[in-house]
């Protein structure tokens, strides 16, 4: 019930209390195949298949609420923990705009690992040289 504390706008804790209370009495009399789970996720796609999730929208957005911050919060930790990386032995040698741009591979690293190495070294190859000859 903390959820609702937190998130007012998404649940109504009187009807979150209800559709919980028809959802553990309408399970434990009807469906069978939500008793032997082995977490959130299967409960999830439980509901899912016995199309319970329907009858009961409430407890089917707390738990992919639930699915959902467990995810969120590592994206966010890793963030932070390349911000602190970057920001400890870099900082002092650059400004804000380097230190953003330096931040964006480490933070979006799935994006950047399906870029093939050739093609980076491509694109620095073709770059013009930023010093010039005196």
């Amino acid at each position: 019930m903390r959820m609702t504390e937190l998130y007012p706008d998404e649940f109504n804790m009187n009807t979150l209390e209800n559709q919980l209370a028809s959802y553990i009495v309408d399970v434990r009399d009807v469906d069978k195949m939500l008793f032997d789970l082995n977490g959130l996720c299967d409960f999830s796609n439980g509901l899912i298949q016995t199309k319970i999730y329907s009858n009961y929208p409430l407890v089917f957005r707390l738990v992919k609420l639930a699915l959902l911050l467990s995810i969120a919060t590592a994206s966010v930790e890793r963030a932070f923990l390349a911000m602190k990386f970057i920001k400890n032995d870099l900082q002092s040698q650059m400004s804000d705009d380097i230190f953003s741009d330096c931040l964006v591979p480490l933070v979006e690293k799935d994006v950047f690992d399906s870029i093939p190495n050739d093609a980076i070294i491509k694109t620095f190859q073709d770059m013009k040289s930023r010093r010039v000859q005196l």
